[in-house]
């Protein structure tokens, strides 16, 4: 009997909570829901239907004891009343994660969905994530739950209010009144920071440049910031993140720290800090490599461990470490790097500096629910922080301007110094020829008989076999380029000492040069002559440069034995073209102070000829302005490939480029001789 009694006093509790009625027509502004005698209350697991939620009955009083959180929901359950013969409109505010509304209706239960997490296709009232209007007919009464969720392990303890349309409307027009400077100022920064990163990354694509593609994430991830930020604020123009709005809590720290890493990276490459310091720049980078660590970290684990209060501390330890770094190396960059766009980058950074530890006092603070203080506006810690970052993304863009100028204004003056040399060089060459051409025309004639009689001589050896004729007269060919070509170089270079007012060393080498002359007149009637008559012929021609060089410039010839070098037969003038192109274009140009030429005769097994230079190598040399190109070596390469052919012996020729540590320090040349 007391059992019965006991289930039938349930029984009649459960009837009076689903008997409680709120008058919705009765609101006059705005109803608590909580702690209110007519609202009931539940917690259940995250899982729970609605429809198990009907058929259950231990409802007890709302209270402040009922949080939503990951695990578990609240349900809240009351009956609406209108009383009035007219359609009456009731609004239910919840400033929650999540937030299901059934309201009963003939034909059964109307959902609504809303709430700050809920995505805006799924929102039931796409126009404010805190607002769900409720209709009620004339005179109805209907029983609506109502279902508050979160994604946080911590509890949320928001709780759900009624409005009058009254209310409601004058609560919508006062948020749109505070919130429309903030978001008139979030629109300006998006339009400016899109138009910028629109040129940089024309730029980016354009000119290569890995400058503008950090500059162009640098100011990517500063709008998707915007973007999360303008997700925050009742408007619905151009509010993407609202489609998703848990990924975009995700993501905005990762966002922050993703655009400083790109700003480092920026300031990097801007100030070519690297070419200041090597461990400022190695810093920096790992600073830049510290941010994305950290934002992808920070992402991965809210991800999979969403703990609001790991968040603000692991926010609070990343900027009281990052923020005095980033002050430090700031000073660091003003004192070792000294580059004209210097100023731009203090400016940026002084701006971003303000804006971020004003926000962060801002907000760790709480200076923004400060009443009637300076900073008691919506959003005035991002409103900060974003100001800032606009007065840096400013500062910045206007140094990459300034360093366009400066790299035109650059290759202007090269230009110029370029065109002004080369003006030089022609007076010079032209006021040179006009001087020597008459010396050179005293000799010419002379010369040019001596080469009418080698040319008739080599055309009578041109009637053997007709392969090996053909051969002779390609050898001879190249031999009577040969030969010009030298005596050519020999008159230059005593024209250079005429020049210098050297008449006496002019004489002495004219003397010299005609000895040398006759050496070389008489051999080129020979197909070969032998390596000690080559040999003689090299002593009188280097004799001849050192009196024209002067005492910086050595040279040494090593033999082993001239009796040893008279059984080996070579073409002649093989040697002389690779010693002078040693000279002229290796040692010449050389500014060391000892200029050394070696050439050695090795006969200890096969017979090795080496001529080695301390000259600025081949690399260096190309790149020298030359008045004439150095055909004497092509010529003597292609005599050399001929003489292998017609021959019953074999010489191969090797260059080497001699370096020290990727620094050229001269050329090597090795003629090995095969039987």
């Amino acid at each position: 009997m007391r059992k019965a009694v006991i289930i039938g006093l349930h029984f009649l509790l459960g009837c009076l909570a689903l008997s409680a009625q709120i008058d919705a027509d009765g609101v006059a502004k705005k109803l608590d829901l909580i702690n209110h005698p007519e609202v009931k209350a539940l917690k259940t697991n995250s899982d729970v239907t609605f429809k198990t939620i009907l058929d259950t009955n231990n409802w007890k009083a709302y209270d402040s004891t009922f949080a939503a959180s990951r695990e578990f929901s609240v349900w809240i359950n009351f009956e609406l009343k209108n009383n009035t013969q007219d359609i009456l409109k009731t609004y239910v505010f919840f400033s929650g994660f999540y937030i299901d509304i059934y309201l009963e209706k003939e034909d059964g239960y109307e959902h609504f969905k809303n709430g700050y997490f809920r995505p805006l296709n799924h929102r039931s009232e796409p126009k404010s994530y805190y607002f769900t209007e409720l209709t009620l007919t004339s005179l109805q009464h209907a029983q609506c739950y109502i279902k508050l969720s979160s994604d946080y392990n911590k509890e949320n303890y928001a709780a759900p209010v009624l409005f009058s349309k009254l209310e409601y409307l004058e609560f919508i027009n006062n948020v749109q009144k505070e919130n429309f400077p903030p978001i008139a100022f979030i629109y300006v920064y998006l339009v400016s920071l899109c138009c910028i990163s629109i040129f940089a990354l024309v730029f980016c694509f354009r000119l290569k440049k890995q400058i503008y593609f950090y500059y162009f994430g640098y100011l990517f991830f500063q709008i998707v910031y915007a973007f999360l930020v303008l997700q925050t604020t009742p408007t619905t123009i151009a509010n993407l993140a609202q489609h998703f709005p848990y990924f975009s809590n995700l993501i905005s720290e990762s966002a922050q720290f993703t655009f400083i890493g790109f700003y480092i990276l920026f300031i990097l490459h801007l100030l070519t800090v690297k070419t200041f310091s090597l461990k400022l720049a190695k810093a920096l980078k790992m600073l830049a490599i510290v941010c994305f660590g950290y934002a992808m970290l920070w992402f991965g684990f809210n991800f999979l461990h969403f703990d609001i209060e790991i968040r603000r501390f692991a926010s609070i330890i990343i900027r009281i470490v990052v923020l005095p770094l980033n002050l430090f190396l700031f000073f660091w960059i003003v004192y070792k790097v000294k580059h004209p766009l210097l100023n731009y980058f203090v400016l940026g950074q002084s701006f971003f500096f303000i804006g971020a530890f004003l926000s962060s006092i801002v907000f760790y603070n709480g200076l923004h629910h400060v009443p009637n203080g300076i900073f008691n506006f919506p959003h005035s810690q991002n409103i900060i922080f974003m100001a800032g970052l606009l007065g840096e993304v400013l500062c910045f863009s206007i140094a990459l301007g300034e360093s366009m100028f400066l790299v035109q204004k650059e290759k202007e003056k090269t230009n110029l110094k370029l065109i002004q040399q080369l003006q030089k060089n022609q007076i010079m060459e032209t006021n040179m020829r006009k001087e020597l051409d008459k010396e050179i025309n005293k000799k010419t004639k002379k010369l040019l008989q001596l080469y009418s009689e080698i040319e008739k001589q080599k055309e009578d050896q041109l009637k053997k076999s007709f392969n090996e004729r053909l051969r002779n007269m390609k050898m001879l060919a190249l031999r009577s380029q040969m030969n010009p070509h030298f005596i050519f170089n020999s008159l230059n270079a005593l024209k250079n000492l005429v020049m210098q007012s050297r008449n006496e060393d002019a004489i002495s080498y004219l003397d010299n040069f005609s000895s040398l002359l006759r050496t070389i007149l008489l051999n080129s009637s020979k197909n070969t002559i032998t390596v000690e008559e080559e040999m003689e012929m090299l002593e009188l021609y280097l004799d001849l440069e050192k009196n024209r060089l002067g005492d910086n410039f050595s040279y040494t010839i090593q033999c082993d034995s001239r009796e040893a070098l008279s059984q080996y037969t070579i073409p002649p003038m093989l040697l002389q073209p690779f010693v002078e192109n040693a000279i002229w274009h290796g040692l010449h140009p050389s500014n060391k102070p000892e200029k050394k030429l070696s050439v050695v005769f090795d006969t200890s097994e096969q017979l090795q000829i080496t001529i080695e230079d301390n000259g600025i190598g081949r690399k260096d040399s190309s790149k020298t302005i030359k008045t004439h190109q150095p055909v004497g070596t092509n010529i003597t390469k292609e005599r050399l490939t001929l003489y292998n052919h017609i021959s019953n012996t074999q010489m191969q020729l090797s260059i080497v480029d001699l370096e020290d540590k990727g620094m050229p320090t001269g050329t090597r040349i090795i003629i090995t001789y095969n039987d």
